[in-house]
């Protein structure tokens, strides 16, 4: 059996996530620039994922890219625009990108500054208010806070992927990127 080093297969998960990026961008009209590009193939080369600009912006130099951190911002948002994540806001501005873009929750860990995938149908919404004439609702966003009992305990299972220091585990999916 042919033994490939992490590093390999990381580099060569990348590569992918970065060529279908380009396809994607294409089919949504974004110009391929070589920051788009970057950025697609540092988010996608994984599977799902949650991330701030600010950790993604760690990422790009860990590479060795040298992207600004407003291009990120910028790169980020676009993105979200074009369906490719979807944003998550907390507090006071602060926002997560979500690589899983299908309609979901999530837990916010307020002590660890993460937040955690609630799975589809674990949430039961009873009757929403009617929208003011001339609006509907579009999407119904729930964030629950939590704090820890223990420290030690890990995430409960059945719950989805934390966003920091989980390894990613989510490609390109929705339609969008594959």
């Amino acid at each position: 059996m042919l033994f490939v080093p992490d590093e390999t297969r990381k580099r060569f998960r990348t590569e992918e996530a970065m060529m279908r990026t380009r396809a994607a961008l294409k089919r949504v009209g974004l110009r391929p620039t070589r920051q788009r590009i970057v950025l697609g193939g540092l988010i996608f080369r994984e599977e799902h994922r949650h991330f701030t600009a600010d950790d993604l912006h760690r990422e790009t130099i860990a590479t060795g890219t040298r992207l600004s951190l407003a291009t990120v911002y910028n790169t980020l948002n676009q993105f979200a625009e074009a369906g490719f994540v979807r944003r998550v806001c907390i507090e006071g501005g602060r926002t997560y990108f979500d690589t899983d873009t299908a309609n979901h929750q999530h837990f916010y860990v307020e002590a660890e500054d993460r937040i955690i995938d609630i799975p589809a149908g674990r949430i039961s919404l009873g009757m929403l208010p009617e929208p003011p004439e001339g609006y509907v609702i579009d999407k119904v966003d729930i964030l629950l806070r939590l704090v820890r009992l223990e420290p030690e305990k890990q995430a409960p299972r059945g719950y989805g992927s934390a966003c920091r220091d989980e390894p990613e585990r989510r490609g390109l999916r929705d339609g969008n990127l594959k």
